[in-house]
C-alpha cells in the first residue's frame, strides 16, 4: 500500500567524523585506498539505520560515499582538471576553488552505481539518489574549454543521462538533479536551463525529482536570505516552465523561509517535496511545527502529492541535530495522517 506522506531528506546527511572532519562543506577524507572504499560502505550503512529509526520512507545515501554534492560527480568525468583549480564565485554569492574544464566532457564509467547497487541491497523501501543539475555543475567550475554555459550544460545533460540510466537500471526508484543555480539565473532556466535538464531525464522511467533551495546553512547562503527581502518570490519565474516540464517532483524550501506558499498553485499537480525542516539553525523543529508547515501546503496540494522533506541537506550540521530533525519530520507527518484518519 503507497505511504501517505512519505518522508525523506533533499539529500546530504553528517557524516561520522572517523571518515571526515564533521560539520563542513567540501570536508577532506580522513582515510584512504581501500579502508576509505570500505569506510564510506560503513558510513552508508550507519546513514540507512538513522534514517530508518527516524521513521524515514524514502530512503537516501545521505551522500556519505562523496565529498561534495557537485564536484564528487565531475570528479569522474575526463575533460577536467582538479590540479589547477580557478577561485569563482558560485551562485553569485561566494568564492570557491574549483576544477577547471579543460577539454571535451565525457563519462567514461559510472560514477555511483556501485554505490546505489550497494544501498539497493540493503533495503526494500523506496530509494532516492541525488545528482547535480547540468546548469548548478555549470556555476560549480571555471570553463576553459566550451566558453559558454549553455554549451557546457549541454554536455554535463548528456553525462548525467547515462549516469541516470545506470542509477534506474540499478535499482534506484527516484532520481533527484539538485540545481539551487536556478534559484538565481531566472532567464538562463528559461532559455536553456530547463531544456538542459529535459535532456538529463530523457527516457527515464522511474520518477524524477528537481531540488531548488536557498542552499546549505552556511554563512554566505544566510546573508544572501538576508538580502531577499519580506517574500522570496524566486520560484515564481521559474514554476511556469517547470509545471510544463516531465519533472514529477519539485522540492521546495519552505519552513523558516519567507517563500509565500501560494507559489505552489504554479505547479498545481506535480508531486512537491515541501521542505518543513529548516538546515540553517541547530534548532530541533517541533512535530506540530512540521504538521503546521504540511497544513498550509496542502492548501495548494494534493495529500496524495505532498512529500514531507527537509528544506536542503544537513551535512553542515552535527550528527545528533540531523537525526533529531529527522525524527521531527517523521513525527510531524504522522499528525497529519491521523488527523486525515480521523477525518475520513
Amino acid at each position: 500500500m503507497k505511504t501517505l506522506l512519505p518522508t525523506s531528506t533533499v539529500g546530504s546527511l553528517p557524516k561520522p567524523d572517523w571518515l571526515a572532519p564533521p560539520e563542513k562543506l567540501w570536508s577532506p577524507w580522513k582515510l584512504e585506498g581501500e579502508r576509505l572504499l570500505e569506510g564510506k560502505q560503513d558510513a552508508l550503512l550507519i546513514s540507512l539505520q538513522e534514517q530508518q529509526l527516524a521513521g524515514v520512507d524514502i530512503i537516501s545515501d545521505g551522500e556519505q560515499t562523496r565529498q561534495h554534492f557537485v564536484t564528487t560527480f565531475i570528479e569522474h568525468l575526463s575533460g577536467v582538471d582538479f590540479k589547477n583549480r580557478k577561485t569563482v564565485k558560485i551562485r553569485d554569492r561566494y568564492d570557491a576553488s574549483v576544477p577547471v574544464v579543460v577539454d571535451e566532457i565525457t563519462r567514461k564509467k559510472s560514477v555511483f552505481v556501485d554505490d546505489a547497487k550497494f544501498l539497493r541491497k540493503q533495503t526494500d523501501k523506496t530509494i532516492k539518489w541525488a545528482l547535480p543539475g547540468p546548469m548548478t555543475m555549470v556555476d560549480t567550475l571555471y570553463d576553459n574549454h566550451y566558453k559558454s554555459r549553455e554549451k557546457l550544460a549541454w554536455e554535463f545533460a548528456k553525462v548525467l543521462n547515462e549516469e541516470a540510466r545506470a542509477l534506474q537500471d540499478a535499482g534506484v526508484d527516484i532520481i533527484q538533479f539538485d540545481e539551487p543555480a536556478f534559484n538565481v539565473f531566472f532567464e538562463d532556466v528559461n532559455d536553456w536551463g530547463m531544456a538542459t535538464m529535459e535532456r538529463a531525464i530523457e527516457g527515464l522511467n522511474c520518477e524524477t525529482a528537481i531540488h531548488i533551495c536557498y542552499g546549505y546553512g552556511i554563512k554566505a547562503n544566510n546573508d544572501w536570505k538576508k538580502t531577499l527581502g519580506s517574500e522570496w518570490r524566486q520560484y515564481e519565474e521559474i514554476f511556469p516552465k517547470i509545471q510544463k516540464s516531465n519533472i514529477d517532483i519539485v522540492s521546495l524550501e519552505c519552513h523558516n523561509s519567507r517563500v509565500p506558499f501560494d507559489l505552489m498553485e504554479l505547479i498545481r499537480g506535480k508531486k512537491v517535496m515541501v521542505g518543513a525542516i529548516d538546515v540553517a539553525t541547530n534548532t530541533i523543529e517541533t512535530p506540530e511545527e512540521v504538521a503546521a508547515t504540511l497544513q498550509k501546503a496542502l492548501k495548494f496540494v494534493a495529500i496524495e502529492n505532498l512529500y514531507p522533506s527537509t528544506n536542503c541537506g544537513m551535512a553542515p550540521l552535527s550528527r545528533n541535530v540531523a537525526r533529531d530533525k529527522l525524527s521531527a519530520l517523521s513525527a510531524g507527518a504522522e499528525i497529519i495522517r491521523k488527523e486525515l484518519a480521523v477525518k475520513y
